[in-house]
């Protein structure tokens, strides 16, 4: 379905719904389409689900002991 602008300013409720049902929408300046309203994939995002499945990393900022130092340094 096409629209012209004005058209479709005052009708956008009805075209926005129209494009989420999977009609293709087209808004025109006149007779030249220049719009296409489609809508935005919804993901899937979940907070928190790898809770329970990272494990803790070495704090790399804290000091080395005397061992790991010592297997560093011989080379």
């Amino acid at each position: 379905m096409q629209f012209t602008v004005h058209r479709a300013k005052s009708q956008l409720s009805k075209l926005i719904n129209a494009a989420l049902q999977g009609e293709e929408v087209i808004i025109a300046k006149g007779n030249t389409p220049v719009v296409r309203l489609v809508p935005i994939p919804q993901g899937k995002f979940k907070m928190g689900v790898l809770a329970n499945q990272v494990q803790t990393w070495p704090d790399f900022f804290e000091p080395m002991s005397e061992e790991e130092l010592a297997s560093w340094e011989d080379r």
